[in-house]
């Protein structure tokens, strides 16, 4: 009785909290030791965070991205082809779970969960601007039971397919289904998930899109005229390969080398042969992120542009009006200490960007 009462007390003082940027190298050299699957880059929108008693490190969790991809999941909100892929972001992924080791002690993992539900939709909204309504994780039943996730009060939905993650992308055969739990983080997450209004989910501007199979097929053309800035020794993947998955993954709503480099891992085969991916020993490989960011930083961006261009042209939504807008670029000056502002022709149906113009004003 006296063990179960100091028990009890010691997981009153647990707390969780984000981990700060001076700690990421702790978190991520004892995710790199402890955890089966290794340590987790940040890619687009993640939390990390850490429980503790006192000063000492008890567990580590990894909040991020929703999977592009779950049958039982998607069945289960009752999403429909068009409105998933614009309210994937309202979905998180407990994508790692960490108990350290000297803290493998009852209802430790039930306990941080808890801790870590209770804050994570304040924490959310705060550094990304918008709501998150539902969490997902994925447990290995050859493995784990998924036993703390229950005894957290998360639903059991069913089964994965089974194509497991590999450096490649994903396995060739369906022999590794994953248990999907959820828990929802707010009342009748499905019918928010649903409904019809994207401002009432503070979803604003325009969503982004999922590209079709002839739109991702006919994508490459559009820069196959395109000169290629690398030595010829150097090149794995064809220009239009490259430049076709930068372009397809913004459209889908990435942002930066990394989150590009993180989508086209998660292209499976078909998709990766339609961007024009080359073939290596039965699978299609996609390039890396240094490979993107060689290429991006290398390429001439007026011919990119046009390129970019007649694609809007041949698959945006044609805009009647245009609205021009200006902005000034904080501490850009040229040699001559002039400010630097930006001109912008922005279509009012489809907020493409149509032109820019750089100018320098003189006082």
């Amino acid at each position: 009785m006296q063990a179960d009462r100091s028990s009890n007390t010691a997981l009153s003082k647990f707390q969780v909290r984000p981990v700060e940027r001076p700690e990421e190298p702790r978190y991520k050299d004892l995710m790199a030791q402890h955890h089966y699957l290794g340590d987790l880059a940040k890619i687009g929108e993640t939390i990390w965070y850490v429980a503790l008693l006192g000063e000492h490190w008890v567990a580590l969790l990894s909040i991020s991205a929703a999977a592009l991809k779950c049958g039982v999941r998607d069945r289960w909100i009752g999403w429909d082809f068009t409105s998933q892929y614009g309210r994937l972001k309202l979905i998180a992924n407990n994508s790692r779970f960490l108990i350290l080791p000297d803290w493998h002690h009852p209802n430790v993992g039930t306990r941080v969960l808890s801790l870590m539900q209770r804050r994570l939709v304040s924490d959310w909204q705060a550094r990304f601007g918008h709501p998150v309504l539902l969490l997902e994780t994925f447990v290995d039943p050859s493995r784990f039971h998924g036993g703390v996730y229950r005894a957290a009060n998360w639903t059991e939905l069913g089964l994965t397919q089974g194509y497991r993650r590999t450096q490649a992308g994903y396995s060739p055969a369906h022999n590794a289904p994953k248990r999907v739990f959820v828990y929802p983080l707010c009342h009748n997450p499905q019918a928010l998930l649903t409904q019809a209004e994207r401002a009432q989910l503070q979803l604003t501007g325009k969503p982004n899109i999922m590209l079709t199979a002839d739109q991702m097929r006919i994508l490459p053309d559009f820069f196959n005229d395109i000169a290629d800035p690398r030595a010829r020794s150097g090149r794995r993947h064809r220009l239009s390969t490259v430049l076709s998955i930068a372009a397809a993954a913004t459209l889908c709503g990435m942002t930066g080398y990394k989150a590009m480099a993180g989508w086209a891992q998660d292209l499976g085969d078909k998709a990766r042969e339609r961007l024009g991916c080359r073939r290596v020993e039965g699978r299609y490989v996609v390039p890396s992120e240094s490979i993107i960011r060689n290429v991006l930083i290398r390429v001439d961006p007026a011919v990119l542009d046009r390129a970019l261009q007649q694609w809007n042209e041949a698959f945006a939504p044609k805009d009647k009006n245009i609205a021009v807008d200006g902005k000034t670029m904080c501490n850009a000056k040229d040699d001559k200490g002039h400010q630097t502002h930006i001109m912008s022709a922005v279509g009012h149906k489809s907020v493409i960007c149509y032109t820019q113009k750089k100018l320098v004003l003189c006082p």
